[in-house]
């Protein structure tokens, strides 16, 4: 009986598009939930994360949408992820009712294409809380060759 309600719950989630990720308890953990989900390769999961009118800044670069998003960069970002090593070297976040901003400093390393990667970067991610989840709703990028 308590499998079957197990189950019943999963594949409701599932069906409504949420994730234990969206229903992380602080937005530090929601945004690493999108960076773990990038890194497994989960489409699904890594979309059900950001808001529908996301935007997302990198390299002088908008995208306007999480479709925009998933229909450009997803895939590469997917891809530079599963094939590199991100690590989070400062952390802060603030949190005001349903708005919360986390900034990060990152050091990635990895092979990209027989290339390798040292890269430092920041990270501005602004979140939204609704309905009990968190879900980004703007994020901006930056990154530099390391020394």
């Amino acid at each position: 009986m308590i499998k079957k309600t197990t189950t019943g719950l999963f594949l409701a989630a599932a069906m409504t598009g949420a994730s234990a990720g969206t229903l992380a308890a602080s937005p530090t953990e929601a945004l690493a939930a999108f960076h773990d989900a990038l890194v497994a390769g989960d489409k699904a999961r890594a979309t059900g994360l950001l808001a529908a009118d996301i935007a997302i800044y990198e390299a002088g670069h908008v995208e306007r949408s999480r479709e925009e998003y998933a229909g450009h960069h997803l895939g590469g970002d997917m891809e530079f992820a599963k094939n590199s090593t991100r690590k989070v070297l400062k952390q802060s976040e603030r949190v005001d009712g349903n708005t919360a901003i986390v900034w990060q400093e990152t050091e990635t390393t990895g092979n990209l294409r027989g290339t390798a990667i040292r890269m430092l970067g920041t990270e501005t991610a602004v979140l939204q809380k609704k309905d009990g989840a968190w879900s980004i709703v703007h994020v901006h990028w930056s990154s530099r060759k390391a020394k």
